[in-house]
């Protein structure tokens, strides 16, 4: 009984412990606004860790880092545009989700339908080889007559 009392008691004492020190999260901007225009900017650039996820939805040490780059830029008063030409300055086109296309990045804007005509061609180019390949061979009437013996052999026997 003593031991489920001590049990009891401490359990009490360590949630009463672990509320008191808990604290409510604190607000990542000062300002609304500087955070709905780090949210706005952010979505549109892609996190260098993840890869696959944007910057505003990523949650790598990176992703923050970055993030925190963005609002100071924000507060220094830098316009949407000159941030996002400081972080393609520094990471490359690879961070915009849309990179702009210039001839740097025409393979990427062109490659996949380039791709997709190459394919269509070998496969075009690849059935025409296949049909000319197939000899046309007409039947005779004797061949037509032995396909129907064998048919009507083969049907007396099923049923």
């Amino acid at each position: 009984m003593r031991k489920l009392f001590l049990f009891a008691f401490s359990t009490v004492f360590a949630l009463s412990v672990g509320i008191a020190i808990a604290n409510e999260a604190a607000p990542l901007a000062d300002d609304p606004v500087v955070e709905q225009r780090l949210i706005s900017i952010s979505e549109e650039m892609r996190c260098l860790v993840c890869q696959n996820e944007s910057l505003a939805g990523s949650r790598s040490d990176l992703a923050n880092d970055l993030r925190r780059e963005i609002r100071v830029l924000i507060k220094e008063g830098k316009s949407d545009d000159q941030i996002r030409n400081f972080m393609v300055e520094r990471y490359g086109d690879f961070v915009l989700y849309r990179p702009p296309v210039k001839p740097v990045t025409w393979l990427l804007w062109i490659g996949p339908f380039v791709i997709l005509a190459l394919g269509i061609a070998g496969l075009l180019t690849y059935l025409r080889r296949r049909n000319h390949s197939v000899p046309s061979v007409t039947l005779t009437d004797l061949d037509n007559q032995k396909i129907d013996a064998l048919l009507n052999s083969s049907n007396q026997k099923e049923g």
